[in-house]
């Protein structure tokens, strides 16, 4: 095991991801084993499969950004986002529900951030989610968590992520908490 102090991040674009899908993936069912291999989750897109049709379906998006931490030379964590429209991200149900700021300012979606077990709870996540938002410098950033995931819940909650109301990504799809940060400008906190 390693600790956060000898972590190496590295910010990857568009380009640069897809021979890191594999490991990506890796990361991600590593850090969540309750979804691997089980049919409930991978029948509602909760899976290895699906997470690599996700990032690749988002690569096209503009400012793209994939943040990954490694730690003693293993890919111990990784997180990715990019700057979107309100409408895109929280869909015609919930864009007038949400804060007029997270409508009328920078929009970034935060789609993953994962990391390994033996390296939660050393700063890595935080570290990750701190380069992103350098990397895209959005006003508001925006994910969606299982209400379940509740180690993913705490790191959400220490870094100033606040409940905006459920999310269904699909009709039949599992409900998600949507989650909002506003980022204060570091020159007018």
């Amino acid at each position: 095991m390693s600790t956060s102090t000898d972590v190496v991040l590295r910010t990857y674009g568009p380009g640069q991801v897809p021979p890191l899908l594999d490991v990506v993936a890796d990361i991600w069912a590593d850090a969540h084993p309750e979804l691997v291999d089980n049919p409930g989750a991978t029948a509602v897109g909760l899976s290895v499969p699906a997470l690599h049709h996700q990032i690749t379906s988002h690569l096209k998006h503009p400012g793209f950004t994939l943040v990954a931490a490694y730690a003693g030379g293993t890919a111990a964590g990784f997180t990715y986002g990019f700057p979107c429209t309100p409408d895109y991200w929280f869909g015609p149900e919930l864009v007038n529900q949400v804060p007029d700021g997270a409508r009328t300012e920078r929009l970034m979606g935060l789609c993953e951030l994962a990391v390994r077990p033996p390296w939660q709870s050393q700063g890595i996540g935080t570290q990750l989610h701190t380069t992103l938002l350098r990397a895209i410098n959005p006003r508001w950033s925006s994910l969606l968590a299982l209400p379940s995931n509740r180690r993913g819940q705490d790191l959400y909650g220490r870094l100033g992520y606040r409940y905006a109301g459920p999310y269904r990504n699909t009709p039949d799809g599992p409900e998600f908490d949507l989650l909002l940060l506003q980022i204060e400008d570091e020159k007018n906190p």
